[in-house]
């Protein structure tokens, strides 16, 4: 079963990287995000130490919402979905594996990306490195739920609108306990506390969103 899990996880690393735009699109529209937040709003290298951390992870979670876009497209245009069903390992185990390789190829690059960015914007190391914290344990979730929503809402007209209105209410608690981290930092007051409730709610929406993600798929292809 291992070598099974490798080999799909290694399958599908390779075919989003020849999809380049379904990593390289939410990876451009993050930078640009990024880089127009002094000039929307002011310079000011206090104002951007103090409001920077929470504007990148609106980023990160708008980024996110965008390369969902795209997700489960091609296996229900050519059928794949359809033999999704016929595997060997069960559903929403190949489930969690694609979702594993899309947070690889859509997350983590905005992750790598965030020591340069806060360089670049003067923060702190501790802030810094509070913030690749949160991010690593929060970002898992919106790929979950973003991933969840797009098997709710497959085959929907304006899938894009609903989708969006879907995914972003469930999202708000990881984006306030992702801040708080941060905060918390900078105050020098132990991140224990959010770090775990998001390392729960991870590992809540690693074991069960799948589950609910394959029953929705189910129901999609029956229809």
């Amino acid at each position: 079963m291992l070598k099974s899990i490798r080999f799909i996880l290694y399958i599908e690393l390779i075919l989003l990287w020849r999809r380049s735009h379904e990593w390289l699109y939410p990876l451009v529209f993050f930078m640009i995000l990024i880089l127009l937040f002094p000039l929307a709003l002011t310079p000011d290298p206090d104002f951007l130490k103090k409001f920077f951390p929470g504007f990148l992870w609106i980023a990160a979670l708008l980024a996110s919402l965008l390369s969902m876009e795209h997700l489960f497209v091609t296996e229900m245009e050519d059928g794949h979905a359809e033999q999704l069903l016929l595997s060997q390992l069960p559903l929403p185990m190949l489930l969690l594996i694609k979702l594993i390789a899309q947070w690889l190829t859509t997350e983590l690059p905005l992750i790598l990306l965030t020591p340069l960015l806060g360089w670049i914007f003067h923060l702190s190391f501790t802030t810094i490195s509070s913030l690749v914290i949160s991010l690593l344990v929060g970002t898992p979730i919106l790929t979950l739920i973003g991933s969840l929503g797009v098997t709710l809402t497959h085959g929907l007209r304006q899938q894009g609108v609903i989708l969006g209105i879907l995914i972003l209410p469930l999202t708000i608690p990881v984006l306030i306990f992702g801040v708080s981290i941060i905060k918390q930092s900078d105050m020098n007051l132990p991140i224990a506390g959010p770090c775990a409730v998001l390392a729960g709610l991870s590992l809540f929406a690693i074991s069960f969103l799948p589950f609910a993600m394959s029953t929705a798929l189910r129901l999609g292809l029956d229809d």
